[in-house]
C-alpha cells in the first residue's frame, strides 16, 4: 500500500510537471481570418496545411428558439436536408458523398442549426463533394414520403422518452426554468406540434432562416486564402439561388429573466433511483463573468473526481455514482445546472448535501490550492482541445455565431490564468443564488411529495430563506 501511494504521488507530480511545461511553453492558437463576401456572408477561415482535408460548416440562427408555435420545426427542417435535393433522392444524396469519401451532416440546437461537410482536398474528390453540398443548400426537396416517415420516427421517439427518466427530467427542467421563453421549447417538439406540422412549414422555415444574412461560414483545412474566398462566394451564391436573395437576420432571442423564487418539481416515476436536476439561468456567450464562472465551476462540479461535489456526494457519502455541475452559455443566459442520480431512499439526503456544497462554495469560493490546480488542468489540456480540424471548426463556428473576438483561442489560457480567487467569489455571489434554484426530481411514487415538501420546509428554516418555503409542484411525465 505504501509503495502504491508513493507511485501515485510521483505520477501526480510528473503529470503536474508536464502540464506546467506545456503551459509555460505557451500555446500557438490557430490563426483565424475573417471577411465578408459581397453578398454579406460572414466567413471565418483557418488554414491547416498538415492534412489534405477540408471541413466546411454553415451555421444559422435557426435553432428551436425560432420554432414559434411549432415546437420541433428547427429539428425537423435540419433532419430533412439529406432526404433529397435537386432531384436526387436520399439514397442518391448519400451515394454522392460516399463515392468521393466525403461526409455530410446537419444538426440543430436551441440557438442554431448547421450544415457540415468534410472532404479530402484532392480536386477529383473535393470538387464533386462541394458541388453536391451546394445542391443541397440551394435546392432541398423536402420530399413528402420522407417527411411522413420522419414524423412517425419523431413521434416514436417522443413515446420512447416517456420511459426515460433522464429525458423526462430534462424537459421538465427547461420548461420550468424558462417558462414562456423560447428556450423552454422541447427541441424535438411535442406530439401535438409534430402531428400538426406540414411540409410547407419546413420549406418556409428554410426559406426564412437558411439565408446569407443569417449565416456564418467556417472553413478549416489545407486550402489557400484564395481558394477559401472562391468557395465562400460559391456557397453564398447557392444560398441566394431560387430567388431567395440575401434574406434577413433572425430576430433577437428575448432576454432571460431570473427565477423569482425556489421551486421543487417532483414527477412520480416507477424507478429505484431518483434523477435530480437543480439549476437557474446562468450566463451567455461573451458574458463578462464567463471565465470566472467557468473556472469556479471547474472546482465546484466540472472536474470529475477532483470536484467538490464529487468528493462530498460520492467519495465521502456514496450517495451517487456521478454528480456534476456546469454552465451552458447560449445567446441569452443558458442554464447553470447541477445533476445526479441517487437511490430513492437517499433523495433528501443527497439534495441536502448538494445544496450545502453549493451554498458554501457560493459564499467562500475555491481555496487557492483548488484554483491553482484547476487553472493548470484547464490551460494544460487546452491545446488538446484544438488539436484537430474538427475541434477547430467547432470553435470557429462558435466564434462566428456568437460574434466572439478573433483572438478568443489566443487569449483563452491567459484569461483563465489571471483570474483571482476573489474574482471567482464575487462572480458566484452575484450570479448564483442558492435560495432561488429550480429542483426537478423524477422517480418514486406520489407519496414522496410530502417527504420532499417537509425537507424543503426544514431547509428553508435552517438556511434562513427570505422567500419562505419552496414551492412544490406535482407534475405527470410530459408527453
Amino acid at each position: 500500500m505504501k509503495m502504491n501511494a508513493l507511485i501515485k504521488i510521483r505520477l501526480k507530480a510528473l503529470l503536474g510537471g508536464l502540464l506546467l511545461v506545456i503551459t509555460q511553453l505557451g500555446f500557438a492558437a490557430p490563426k483565424i481570418e475573417n471577411w465578408v463576401t459581397d453578398s454579406g456572408l460572414q466567413v471565418y477561415y483557418v488554414q491547416v496545411p498538415e492534412l489534405p482535408m477540408l471541413d466546411v460548416r454553415l451555421t444559422f440562427a435557426a435553432g428551436s428558439a425560432h420554432d414559434g408555435d411549432k415546437a420541433g420545426l428547427a429539428s425537423m427542417t435540419s433532419s430533412m436536408l439529406d432526404k433529397g435535393a435537386a432531384g436526387m433522392n436520399a439514397d442518391q444524396v448519400a451515394e454522392a458523398f460516399e463515392s468521393v469519401g466525403a461526409e455530410f451532416s446537419t444538426g440543430s440546437a436551441r440557438d442554431m442549426a448547421w450544415i457540415s461537410l468534410r472532404t479530402v482536398t484532392r480536386a477529383e474528390q473535393m470538387q464533386p463533394a462541394l458541388a453536391s453540398w451546394k445542391k443541397i443548400i440551394a435546392s432541398p426537396d423536402f420530399p413528402e414520403a420522407d417527411f411522413a416517415r420522419l414524423k412517425k420516427q419523431m413521434l416514436i421517439g417522443l413515446e420512447a422518452e416517456k420511459q426515460s427518466p433522464a429525458a423526462i427530467a430534462s424537459k421538465a427542467f427547461y420548461k420550468n426554468l424558462y417558462h414562456d421563453h423560447p428556450y423552454a421549447q422541447p427541441q424535438n417538439g411535442t406530439e401535438k406540434s409534430i402531428q400538426s406540422m406540414r411540409i410547407d412549414d419546413l420549406k418556409n422555415y428554410y426559406k426564412r432562416f437558411y439565408v446569407v444574412k443569417n449565416a456564418q461560414l467556417a472553413l478549416v483545412g489545407s486550402i489557400s486564402r484564395n481558394e477559401a474566398e472562391k468557395i465562400a462566394r460559391q456557397i453564398a451564391d447557392a444560398l441566394m439561388s431560387k430567388g431567395k436573395g440575401a434574406g434577413e437576420k433572425a430576430p433577437e432571442v428575448p432576454e432571460v429573466q431570473p427565477l423569482p423564487k425556489a421551486e421543487v418539481i417532483h414527477i412520480p416515476y416507477p424507478s429505484k433511483q431518483a434523477h435530480i436536476m437543480i439549476g437557474q439561468p446562468g450566463d451567455k456567450r461573451g458574458d463578462k463573468d464567463y471565465f470566472k464562472l467557468y473556472l469556479g465551476n471547474h472546482v465546484l462540479g466540472g472536474s470529475g473526481f477532483t470536484s467538490r461535489l464529487m468528493k462530498e456526494v460520492r467519495v465521502k457519502r456514496g450517495l451517487a455514482y456521478s454528480v456534476y455541475s456546469y454552465f451552458i452559455p447560449m445567446q441569452e443566459n443558458g442554464p447553470f445546472m447541477l445533476g445526479l442520480q441517487t437511490r430513492l431512499s437517499e433523495t433528501d439526503k443527497a439534495l441536502e448535501v448538494v445544496r450545502d456544497v453549493l451554498r458554501k462554495f457560493q459564499k467562500e469560493g475555491p481555496t487557492e490550492e483548488e484554483l491553482k490546480a484547476s487553472k493548470l488542468n484547464i490551460t494544460g489540456g487546452f491545446p488538446l482541445r484544438t488539436a484537430s480540424n474538427d475541434d477547430i471548426i467547432g470553435y470557429l463556428a462558435m466564434i462566428g455565431f456568437y460574434a466572439m473576438p478573433l483572438d478568443y483561442l489566443d487569449t483563452f489560457t491567459a484569461k483563465v490564468n489571471k483570474i483571482t480567487r476573489d474574482e471567482v467569489i464575487d462572480a458566484f455571489k452575484r450570479r448564483v443564488d442558492p435560495d432561488k434554484m429550480l429542483t426537478v426530481i423524477v422517480g418514486g411514487e406520489e407519496k414522496h411529495k410530502d417527504k420532499v415538501k417537509d425537507n424543503a420546509k426544514e431547509n428553508s428554516k435552517a438556511e434562513n430563506k427570505t422567500l419562505g418555503k419552496e414551492a412544490i409542484t406535482e407534475k405527470k411525465p410530459q408527453k
